[in-house]
């Protein structure tokens, strides 16, 4: 998740519900935000069998810092997973030469990289949009460690709650299936 800076996130704001008579409503406002205060990047990785997650801060998205990123997912992750898929995409850092002497060093790992323009094929981006909505939204933040903070307590949250995670729409959202056997579909 990256690169994040302190600022002020848009959120759901609370507007006057009940006006005076006679006049409209108050439209949501949010305080203007001038300053970039501190800047950083968020690694995570995801399990989504079993919902959990795990996030690490890091102030730059360099080789040096992804290589010590895997090797916290490395001893994050059960011993007894033999085969570990990691999704990721086209980012350069992703595909350094440190990155092949860790899969040497480490064979149960495989890294599979998604084509460009395809992020719906990566798990973790709606994973990502979760925690943008459980850490940041509608929250100001003066310092990079603020926001550090704010992801861990929420992936901590997340881990409390966690459920297997399912890909594809929610399902209040998918048409309900007509009755029957074998209907045919409606023609328009």
């Amino acid at each position: 998740m990256g690169p994040e800076s302190a600022k002020s996130f848009p959120g759901a704001e609370v507007v006057d519900p009940a006006p005076a008579p006679g006049r409209p409503a108050a439209r949501a406002k949010q305080e203007a935000d001038y300053g970039r205060r501190g800047k950083g990047y968020v690694f995570g990785a995801f399990r989504p069998a079993t919902g959990e997650a795990f996030t690490h801060p890091y102030p730059g998205r360099t080789g040096a810092n992804w290589i010590d990123f895997l090797e916290k997912v490395e001893a994050w992750l059960p011993a007894d997973i033999r085969r570990v898929y990691a999704v990721l995409d086209n980012l350069a850092a992703h595909a350094s030469r440190d990155v092949l002497l860790f899969s040497l060093a480490y064979p149960r790992w495989e890294f599979v990289f998604q084509p460009v323009g395809a992020a719906y094929l990566n798990l973790i981006e709606p994973w990502w949009k979760v925690l943008r909505s459980l850490a940041l939204k509608g929250r100001r933040f003066e310092t990079w460690a603020e926001i550090v903070t704010a992801v861990e307590r929420a992936t901590a949250y997340w881990n409390g709650h966690r459920h297997p995670f399912h890909w594809g729409r929610r399902r209040r959202h998918r048409p309900k299936r007509p009755t029957g056997f074998a209907t045919p579909p409606s023609v328009r």
